[in-house]
C-alpha cells in the first residue's frame, strides 16, 4: 500500500513538472515527490520489520527526516550521505514552497527532480528488486527543453541572478530572497543540519551578496558539489555528487565572517540519548557506555555531542555522527576488551581494568 501511495505521489510530481500550466506547479511538483520518498523510505523500514516506524511517544508515524537516518543506519538501504541530501534538499525546497515563498530556477527544479527519479529507482533496485521502468511507462519521466546542467553551473548562474535582483533601485528584493531560499535548501546536500531555512539565514545572505561578497563566501556548503550526468534525453540519470568541498564546521566566534554561518537546530542534530545510542548502533547498553568512554564521545565537542543545561540539570545527547563512530570502531575493535577497559568501577571497589590496548582509544591517547 505504502509503495503504492509512493508511485502514484511520484507520477503525480512527474506529471505536473511536464505539464503546461504554470499556476500551482512547483508546489504540486515538490509536494508530492517529497511525499514520494516519504512512503518510500516507510515501506523500506517496514520490509525490514523496523518497530521505530512508529514514535514511542507520539505514536504517530516518524518523520521525514527520522526516516532518513533510519533508511542510512540500515545495511539493506545503504542510503549514503549524497542520498540522503538529495532527500533532505528536497524536503527543504518543499518546507519553503509550502509555508512560505520560493522561487526555484527550472534548471535546478529540473535537475533535482531528475536526481530524484534517479535516486528512486536505485532505491527500488537496491531493496526490492525491482526497476521504476517496470513500474511506470517510460514516457512518465521529467523532460526539459535543456539538458541538465552541472549543479556548480547552475548555483553560480543563480547566484549572479540574486545579485542583479538586490541591486538598488531594482524594487526585486523579495523575488531575490525567495530565490536565495532555494541555494539555501540546496546546501542540504553537503549539510544535513542546513535542510531548516531560517528568515535570519536568508537575510544574512542578502547582506553578504549586497556586500559584493563571493557566492564561495556566501555560500561555502555549495562549494564542491557537483552532478554525475549520464545518458541522454529519457534515459539520463542525475546523481548529487559531493567532492572535496570546504569543511563544514561550527562556532561561536564573533569574528568569523556572518554571511557564512548558517543557524541550526542543535536539538535536531543532537537528537540521541544515550539509549537510542546504544540501540542505533546495536550495542548492549551497558557495553556501549565503555564504547563511548573509549572513543572520546562524551567530549562535548559540538561533532558527537553536546551537552544541554537546564538549570542545574546537564544532558548529553549525541549526534548520528556518534552512532557511525560506533559502527566504524566495531568493525575493528574487540568490545570484550573495550569493556574490560573502560567498564564503570564502583567506588568501594578496587579498580584493576587493565590499560585499553584497542586502536582508536582516546582515554588513553
Amino acid at each position: 500500500m505504502l509503495r503504492s501511495k509512493a508511485l502514484t505521489s511520484l507520477r503525480t510530481g512527474i506529471a505536473a513538472f511536464n505539464g503546461l500550466d504554470d499556476d500551482g506547479r512547483v508546489t504540486t511538483v515538490l509536494l508530492s515527490v517529497q511525499h514520494a520518498f516519504e512512503m518510500l523510505l516507510k515501506v523500506i523500514l517496514v520490509a525490514k520489520k523496523d518497530k521505530t516506524v512508529f514514535d514511542k511517544r507520539s505514536q504517530q508515524s516518524i518523520s521525514l527526516e527520522g526516516a532518513i537516518r533510519r533508511c542510512q543506519q540500515w545495511e539493506g538501504a545503504k542510503l549514503s550521505d549524497a542520498e540522503a541530501g538529495t532527500i533532505r534538499t528536497l524536503d527543504a525546497l518543499r518546507d519553503a514552497e509550502q509555508y512560505w515563498h520560493l522561487v526555484v530556477d527550472d534548471g535546478l527544479l529540473y535537475l533535482n527532480i531528475r536526481a530524484a527519479v534517479t535516486l528512486f529507482d536505485d532505491l527500488l533496485g537496491r531493496v526490492f528488486d525491482q526497476r521504476l521502468g517496470e513500474l511506470l511507462p517510460a514516457r512518465v519521466v521529467p523532460v526539459s527543453s535543456e539538458p541538465p546542467q552541472s549543479l556548480d553551473l547552475l548555483v553560480d548562474r543563480e547566484y549572479q541572478r540574486i545579485a542583479e535582483l538586490l541591486k538598488p533601485g531594482r524594487r526585486a528584493t523579495g523575488e531575490g530572497m525567495a530565490r536565495i531560499r532555494s541555494l539555501l535548501a540546496t546546501e542540504a546536500l553537503a549539510d544535513p543540519d542546513a535542510a531548516e531555512i531560517s528568515e535570519a539565514d536568508v537575510r544574512r545572505v542578502a547582506r553578504g551578496i549586497r556586500e559584493g561578497k563571493l557566492r564561495e563566501q556566501v555560500f561555502p556548503k555549495l562549494s564542491g558539489l557537483t552532478t554525475d550526468i549520464q545518458g541522454a534525453g529519457l534515459t539520463v540519470e542525475v546523481r548529487m555528487v559531493k567532492s572535496d568541498g570546504l569543511p563544514v564546521t561550527y562556532t561561536n566566534d564573533p569574528t568569523v565572517d556572518s554571511s557564512a554561518i548558517r543557524m541550526i537546530d542543535l536539538e535536531r542534530k543532537f537528537h540521541l540519548g544515550t539509549y537510542e545510542l546504544a540501540d542505533a548502533a546495536d550495542v548492549s547498553r551497558s557495553k556501549a557506555i565503555a564504547l563511548r568512554r573509549h572513543l572520546g564521545l562524551d567530549a562535548d565537542d559540538g561533532h558527537y555531542s553536546h551537552a544541554f543545561v537546564f538549570g542545574r540539570s546537564k544532558h548529553l545527547r549525541y549526534s548520528d555522527n556518534a552512532v557511525r563512530a560506533m559502527k566504524k570502531s566495531l568493525e575493528v575493535v574487540d568490545l570484550g576488551r573495550v569493556w574490560d577497559a573502560h567498564r564503570t568501577i564502583a567506588y568501594n571497589q578496587l579498580d584493576n581494568r587493565p590499560v585499553c590496548d584497542q586502536p582508536g582509544c582516546k582515554a588513553t591517547s
